[in-house]
């Protein structure tokens, strides 16, 4: 039940026409709005690294690896403020824990701690990083094997170009930053 302005039940209220334009047309302008969103999300979509199914397997394996594996620091770095965690062999001193991997003391570095030789060194998504430091680098890299790296020192010109180049090859630019692009 409507009650209108003169207070009479049951009588529809009449809207001004301009109210009616208005209300059309912000569900116009909010539909553009989200056109031009998708448009821009639908230009670039960075691309996947083309791996054998061994290489998926792998990379699942190396992630449980990665999350197993101990934090190695370096003997006494825990109790001695002037020594770094930063690890360090301990190959010398006698009575060196870690060295005779006593129980207790940290995990020694081992070659059973590695990751699976098919997959080492790539990126987590599963493309081989390449370190870019202007747009002439772009050229000759494989888009479903590499994924770029902007290097620190590159400036912010420098590297919206490269950014501009890396999407019209397709390449995966795993560091883009914010703002940019």
């Amino acid at each position: 039940m409507v009650v209108s302005e003169t207070g009479v039940a049951g009588a529809p209220e009449e809207v001004p026409e301009e109210v009616k334009e208005e209300a059309e047309e912000a569900p116009k302008e909010a539909e553009e709005a989200e056109k031009a969103v998708e448009t821009s999300e639908e230009r670039y979509r960075p691309p996947k690294p083309s791996l054998s199914p061994e290489q998926e397997r792998l990379l699942k394996v190396r992630r449980e690896i990665n999350r197993k594996r101990p934090r190695f620091i370096r003997m006494n770095s825990w109790y001695l403020a002037r020594l770094p965690d930063s690890w360090r062999n301990p190959s010398r001193s006698l009575d060196n824990k870690i060295r005779l991997q006593k129980k207790g003391f940290p995990a020694k570095v081992k070659v059973g701690y590695r990751n699976p030789r098919l997959v080492r060194g790539l990126h987590p998504s599963g493309f081989e990083e390449v370190l870019v430091h202007n747009p002439r680098e772009l050229e000759g890299l494989d888009p479903s094997r590499h994924a770029v790296r902007i290097a620190s020192g590159v400036g912010r010109k420098k590297r919206a170009e490269i950014i501009r180049r890396a999407q019209e090859l397709g390449l995966r630019v795993l560091n883009v930053g914010g703002g940019i692009a």
